[in-house]
């Protein structure tokens, strides 16, 4: 007589490595600067404590339902491996869980078919560009306020009425040119990353990047054939689907010949740092993703190692910096935007407090669960409002999404821009009042001014 057993929760392609796994000495310096943990004290939502999962689960427990709870509610911010003193790549770890779950466990109905509406929308530039049209007649004729006030949505399905609290106001936009001259002596050659997000919802980041990239001397590429980076695909264990925007944007690039790739966007520069990893067992691409890899630069870092050439003119106002997750433990991406904006003559930059706690942005958790992503974010607009600053500067499109909703519910006010932004309206010369303006706002100076190639007041 045979019983049948559960299958173990990992199969044979790429399980957690049990060598990393080994790293994790449980010594609970991730405890403080985990998000769930923060919010519901479980050893279980805690860092070390999903590493003791993957344990179980490579010595062949099976996969279950509690296990993937636990796995699904890691935010994937980062901050314990900035943390940790033993170097433990949770970051790895939790990737390579992710895959498996994707692969190995049943959702339920109604999880598979929100998951799948997203992913069939989000990654898609294309399909994001034709929201917009009827996305700005419903914000123009009222209709998110008056749903708000109902909270109908919000009660029949919260993932919807989150997903529509995080919208930007969105405005008309110039389309970039493909391809904007350098001002004055050419000194780099480089591609420019769109995104998805950031190109339909903040179109007004890319054209601010162009322009100040432009100003320091470089020649800004911008394919038309770009797609998504698979930064939001890889980061929830759509590893096939992750694989194949890299190939494609990966030939796109290749094609451009440039000499480095500029992101604005801290999730998407990320993962585009990890191509190498992502297609490690391809034969056709694993190569020539290493070298892609290495051409990616978040656009502070490239604004950094050129140094400045463009005049900052005066901005007499205050700013506080929020560090995205993506971009301070993922990429160790944190001196360069601050010494950028400290460079701006009058401008007094304020930090923040708890920064390493993430704001519940995460790519999409907070419409996957929007609850503890509230709360996080609750405790973000407190910490941003408190700074007194006029406006929040930070990198990454979701957190101005999730900021700005969260700031809204408090009842606040805070002009918010990204980093390029802000020096976009230091490089031309325009008033305090074109960055942010004192209100809530998710648009920065390049919404309000359009793309224009014209050389910077001083830059001759």
């Amino acid at each position: 007589m045979t019983t049948d057993l559960p299958s173990p929760a990992f199969d044979t392609h790429n399980p957690p490595s049990a060598a990393l796994i080994g790293d994790c000495v449980h010594c609970g310096f991730c405890l403080p600067t985990c998000p769930t943990y923060v919010l519901w004290g479980e050893e279980m939502d805690s860092p070390r404590g999903r590493i003791d999962l993957m344990k179980q689960g490579v010595e062949g427990e099976p996969l279950s339902d509690s296990m993937v709870g636990h796995f699904d509610a890691c935010l994937g911010c980062m901050a314990c491996v900035t943390a940790c003193p033993s170097g433990v790549q949770y970051d790895r770890l939790i990737e390579t869980t992710r895959a498996q779950v994707e692969r190995r466990h049943e959702r339920t109905r109604r999880d598979r078919a929100f998951r799948a509406a997203i992913f069939a929308l989000f990654p898609y530039p294309k399909r994001l560009r034709a929201l917009r049209g009827p996305l700005r007649i419903w914000q123009r004729i009222g209709g998110d306020r008056l749903l708000r006030r109902t909270g109908l949505l919000e009660r029949l399905a919260p993932r919807l009425a989150a997903m529509e609290r995080l919208a930007p106001r969105l405005s008309k936009v110039e389309q970039l040119p493909k391809r904007v001259a350098a001002v004055g002596e050419r000194r780099a050659v480089v591609g420019m990353l769109t995104g998805c997000v950031q190109g339909a919802f903040f179109p007004a980041v890319n054209a601010a990047t162009a322009r100040v990239l432009a100003a320091e001397g470089c020649d800004v590429v911008v394919p038309r054939s770009q797609g998504c980076c698979g930064a939001l695909s890889v980061h929830n264990g759509r590893e096939p689907q992750a694989q194949r925007f890299a190939r494609a944007l990966i030939d796109t690039f290749e094609d451009a010949d440039v000499e480095a790739v500029v992101v604005n966007a801290a999730g998407c520069g990320s993962s585009m740092k990890e191509y190498a990893e992502l297609l490690q067992d391809d034969p056709a691409y694993a190569d020539r993703a290493r070298a892609f890899a290495s051409k990616v630069r978040d656009v502070s870092e490239i604004l950094v190692e050129l140094g400045p050439v463009a005049e900052r003119h005066p901005l007499p106002l205050t700013a506080a910096y929020h560090d995205a997750c993506h971009l301070a433990h993922a990429q160790g991406v944190r001196a360069q935007p601050r010494q950028l904006l400290a460079a701006i003559p009058e401008l007094q930059l304020r930090e923040i407090a708890d920064p390493e706690i993430c704001c519940g942005s995460a790519g999409i958790y907070n419409v996957l669960f929007p609850e503890p992503a509230r709360e996080l974010g609750d405790r973000k607009a407190v910490n941003v409002l408190a700074t007194g600053a006029e406006v929040l500067v930070t990198a990454n499109p979701g957190c101005l999404m999730q900021v700005a909703a969260s700031v809204e519910r408090a009842g606040g006010a805070i002009g918010l821009a990204h980093t390029v932004e802000v020096l976009d309206a230091s490089i031309r010369g325009l008033p305090v009042s074109a960055v942010g303006s004192g209100r809530l706002t998710a648009v920065g100076p390049a919404t309000r001014s359009g793309f224009s190639t014209s050389p910077p007041r001083g830059r001759g």
